[in-house]
């Protein structure tokens, strides 16, 4: 449960123009589906002691893995400069004399020295890092309620088809990338733990932690344009982190403290990422697992933070395009995966289904030719219904109504 969750449920109101309750409805139907996804592929670390980009080989073939390994370095990294992003703000609202770039290099340095003491402080630092965001949330909730009670009378604009399913996308986004990053965080734990507590678990952790954050960040979106200290810290919708420090403003020294740890506890959200990226990079050949790891997290570092400074002015179009591009090509990730998984491998990690010694022989493993096929077409089929400042799909302009005119006018002459 971090800041990152607030954020994109803030963007309901704040993004797509949508009121509380149907960003309630949204937050939670897309939840309650889409959480299944990430839990299902966390069972794949333990049974098969794989990387994730390790183990998309036995489904796109040993270069054809090499796809989505690439795809994922691209995305591990957008995910940590929106996470840098929503840190530097959040600690730039303590003081006038603080600034987003100084904040986002603080937190790009903490995250630096935590991904470099390995796997195993990652997981302790995981394990402490999510208590002063409870506090802080729950605080939130108690000075904010009458304001955030008050709002649900006041009327809002009905909910147009486009921004129901912009948002719900991009709620969809958030979730599902973590698909082709999530096995790695299982890869030491016995492979002869229960499946079913394994899937349960991590659901309930994704869900729960979501749709949490995600509806307190709706609420509060919602509810600060008709309180003015909240909006001045929400800075015109652009701040996560400025509002949450605004709400927590009556708190007084307490409220600092608090926003100051929730700030600093997005390191947690970036450490394992750095470490994913490392991972990833690594699998993309041979020559690149040569290279020590540490040259990989580095590297993430120096693209980070002049990317996290550039995108940080303008804060939500940058996350949605960010994460709307990362929810295109892992969706289609995650079906090859689990199409092969079901139906060729027969739902089973057995050494007959993943005869995990070939890993790395590209003789033994699959071709990956259907795999990179089924891949092409399906972002083929995609582009008709983007909606991006680089592309706007015909079928998506017909649904929303731009068109819809001048087809009526063709099929009446």
């Amino acid at each position: 449960m971090n800041l990152l969750a607030f954020s994109t449920g803030a963007a309901g109101p704040a993004f797509f123009s949508l009121g509380i309750r149907d960003s309630l409805a949204i937050i939670v139907i897309v939840d309650l589906v889409c959480c299944l996804l990430p839990a299902f592929f966390a069972v794949f670390g333990p049974k098969l002691g794989m990387r994730a980009m390790v183990q998309a080989r036995f489904s796109w073939g040993y270069f054809g893995a090499i796809i989505p390994a690439v795809l994922n370095v691209f995305s591990l990294e957008g995910f940590l400069i929106l996470n840098c992003i929503i840190g530097g703000q959040t600690i730039a609202s303590l003081s006038s004399h603080l600034d987003d770039t100084l904040g986002i290099v603080i937190l790009g340095i903490i995250s630096l020295v935590v991904t470099f003491c390995g796997y195993r402080v990652i997981h302790w630092f995981e394990s402490v890092a999510w208590i002063p965001n409870v506090i802080a949330f729950i605080t939130m909730l108690a000075v904010g309620y009458p304001q955030l009670r008050e709002n649900l009378s006041i009327p809002v604009p009905p909910a147009t088809p486009t921004n129901v399913i912009s948002f719900a996308s991009f709620l969809t986004s958030n979730i599902i990338g973590w698909c082709p990053m999530i096995p790695d965080y299982g890869v030491y734990h016995s492979p002869n733990a229960s499946s079913i507590r394994i899937f349960i678990y991590t659901y309930l952790g994704f869900f729960v932690s979501n749709v949490t954050g995600q509806a307190l960040g709706a609420a509060f979106a919602a509810a600060a344009p008709s309180v003015p200290a909240w909006n001045a810290g929400f800075d015109d919708s652009s701040s996560a982190g400025g509002l949450l420090h605004s709400v927590l403003l009556p708190t007084g020294t307490f409220g600092k403290i608090l926003t100051a740890l929730v700030a600093l506890s997005i390191a947690s959200a970036c450490a394992p990422t750095m470490y994913t990226f490392s991972n990833s990079f690594m699998a993309i050949a041979t020559w690149f697992a040569a290279v020590p790891r540490w040259v990989y997290i580095l590297i993430s570092e120096g693209i980070l933070i002049p990317v996290a400074i550039i995108g940080a002015k303008k804060f939500y179009a940058t996350f949605v395009d960010i994460l709307n591009i990362i929810g295109y090509w892992s969706s289609v990730f995650s079906a090859i995966i689990l199409t092969e998984h079901v139906l060729f491998r027969r739902a089973s990690f057995s050494e007959d289904q993943y005869p995990i010694t070939t890993w790395a022989s590209y003789t033994l493993l699959p071709s990956g030719i259907p795999a990179v096929v089924a891949f092409v077409c399906a972002c083929g089929a995609l582009v008709p219904f983007m909606s991006q400042a680089w592309v706007c799909g015909g079928s998506y302009r017909l649904c929303v109504g731009e068109e819809f005119g001048e087809v009526t006018a063709q099929e009446d002459g």
